[in-house]
């Protein structure tokens, strides 16, 4: 403790001593914990009193203040106390620091240890957003905001006490950093921020480099434009308008250097419940831009009398049909209510009716089964098998007459998709047949082209092929004998094939013609009566060959008899086929056997 003074310790608070004492001998991961109790110590005593002037200066001498300072920058996630333990602690560091006043070299007070204070606490707001921003729980997004406010009251402290660091704040990378962001909440509290710093130093614009002045207004312009928050549109015309009130130079680098801005502000944010700051906004740009003419201005406010005028007019038609709404949803309400009402109602019904059919086919089964038994009562003991044997056999046909009506039915369903698929494909089938045939008649039959003929060159290159090959292959020379003697042999093979196909023609009628008989002879013999019955007419029939063929004309003329008598309803099927022409099909059973001039008609 390079501060401590040499003399007078029993001027210092003994509790101030004790614990630099406490902090000297403790480890790193408990000195954030015992600086907390700074916040006791500073409690103890008013504020702007001279015993908390003293209390200050003690800290400060001991080194207290630096060792809170030195503790923001760490990590606190792995110190015991967490990221709440670094607010307090930064708050209890601005605290220090504000109304401290030092005498021994307070060059380096107020040139190297409050700007390091202020990067501190910024840094430690910077960490606070991040895990703010990273976190997924309700409760830690809460307790990492509060962190992060308490830290920026502290740094609103420290400055307000200190009104030459407003500039430091603002030249800080981190503080555009912590301004820089698209987080709602954090952001509003840092725009909270930069309005302390202009209500407390209204130059400090016009004291920082023009990059720092373009990068602070940049966001809030830009703020403006991406976002439609009420919340951040709000709070960055009210900065936009405070810088406007305190710099008229500031006032004409907004125009300048943001052209669209009053076109942004009057299309996106009138009507958002900030219209007073944002009128006054515009009133400084507008007055700056029109350069003294008020016409614009005049303009404006009649567009928001007018709008005003309007809003009113809407706020009051709203209200009055308010009255019919609520009489509109009371109706649906009590409509939807009955409905309820009436469905519980026929569902306690169905449930009633439910009980009551089946209490009456118990009742049902019950009186079945007591006739039964009188039945069997009655019913002679020898009879009682029988009885039983036909009531399992009623029974039996009873349940396959339900199993087959369910299992028809059934099958019903499951072929009812694949009928109406069948029927579909049907339709659309004949359509498509139809359409073909339309297509098939309006097309017209190409016109007859005549073969092109060959050029002059085509002629003489396939007479030039035929030529070649005649030469590759030429023809065999044979002598007017050998061609006779050829001759010769071919007409004697043709004469001995037709000769032979003659022979054949005959054995193939001689075969039709037993054939023939064959069968006329089996027919006769089937329909020939018994032997017990014959007599010498039967045998002639069959010891003739004439009279089975008369016997066959017999029954053929019989035949073509009976079809003329037929009445005209029996020829209705053969209304195409004239008077004196018999079907075929009548007479073949009659004439397909029939032996005839030794042939059989087939």
């Amino acid at each position: 403790m390079a501060n401590a003074p040499s003399a007078g310790l029993a001027a210092v608070d003994p509790r101030v001593l004790a614990l630099a004492a406490q902090v000297t001998e403790s480890t790193e991961h408990d000195i954030p914990l015992l600086l907390l109790k700074l916040k006791g110590i500073l409690n103890s005593a008013s504020l702007g009193c001279e015993e908390s002037k003293k209390i200050k200066q003690d800290i400060y001498n001991y080194d207290l203040t630096q060792y809170c300072m030195l503790v923001l920058r760490q990590d606190h996630s792995r110190l015991r106390g967490g990221w709440a333990t670094a607010a307090q602690l930064a708050e209890i560091l601005s605290h220090c620091c504000v109304g401290l006043e030092v005498k021994e070299d307070p060059e380096e007070f107020y040139k190297k240890f409050l700007p390091s204070a202020i990067d501190n606490l910024l840094v430690l707001g910077r960490r606070l957003q991040a895990r703010f921003i990273r976190a997924i729980k309700d409760e830690e997004k809460q307790d990492f905001l509060h962190c992060f406010q308490t830290v920026t009251d502290a740094i609103c402290w420290l400055f307000g006490g200190h009104i030459q660091l407003t500039a430091c704040v603002l030249q800080n990378d981190r503080f555009l950093q912590l301004l820089i962001t698209d987080d709602v909440e954090t952001a509003i509290i840092t725009m909270s921020v930069l309005h302390s710093i202009l209500r407390v130093n209204s130059s400090v614009l016009l004291q920082v480099d023009k990059e720092t002045l373009h990068s602070v207004l940049d966001e809030l312009v830009y703020k403006l434009l991406s976002t439609t928050n009420p919340v951040i549109g709000s709070a960055a015309t009210k900065l936009l308008l405070l810088v406007a009130k305190l710099c008229k130079q500031l006032v004409k680098l907004l125009t300048a250097r943001y052209k669209g801005l009053k076109e942004l502000l009057s299309k996106q944010w009138t009507g958002k419940g900030f219209d007073r700051d944002l009128s006054q906004l515009l009133d400084l740009l507008f007055l700056e831009q029109s350069n003294g003419k008020g016409e614009i201005q005049r303009q404006h406010q009649a567009a928001c009398i007018i709008q005003a005028v309007w809003r009113g007019f809407q706020t009051r038609k709203r209200l009055k049909k308010l009255p019919q709404a609520v009489t509109t949803v009371q109706r649906s309400f009590r409509a939807k209510q009955e409905q309820e009402l009436q469905h519980l109602k026929k569902q306690k019904e169905d449930e009633a009716l439910k009980l009551q059919m089946q209490l009456q086919r118990q009742r049902a089964v019950r009186l079945f089964h007591e006739r039964q038994l009188a039945l069997l009562e009655i019913i002679h003991a020898s009879q009682v098998n029988k009885y039983m044997e036909e009531m399992e056999g009623k029974s039996a046909l009873t349940i396959q007459r339900f199993w087959r009506g369910y299992r028809a039915r059934r099958h019903f369903l499951q072929q009812r998709q694949s009928l109406k698929e069948y029927k579909a494909a049907v339709i659309i089938q004949k359509a498509a047949c139809k359409f073909l045939e339309k297509q098939r008649r309006k097309r017209l039959l190409s016109p007859w082209k005549d073969p092109k003929g060959l050029t002059d060159e085509q002629r003489l290159a396939l007479q030039q092929k035929v030529d070649d090959y005649i030469k590759l292959h030429p023809a065999s020379q044979m002598s007017e004998e050998m061609s006779k003697e050829l001759h010769m042999q071919a007409q004697e093979k043709l004469a001995h094939f037709l000769l032979r196909s003659r022979l054949d023609q005959r054995a193939a009628q001689q075969r039709e013609t037993l054939l023939a008989q064959v069968n006329t002879d089996v027919e006769l013999l089937m329909n020939a009566p018994g032997l017990a019955e014959t007599t010498e007419k039967d045998l002639d029939v069959f010891k003739s060959r004439s009279i089975p063929v008369a016997t066959k004309a017999i029954q053929s003329h019989n035949t073509m008899l009976k079809y003329t008598w037929w009445p005209w309803w029996k020829k209705l099927g053969d209304e195409s086929v004239e008077d004196d022409v018999i079907p075929d099909d009548a007479l073949n059973a009659e004439l397909g056997t029939l032996f005839i001039s030794g042939r059989k008609s087939f």
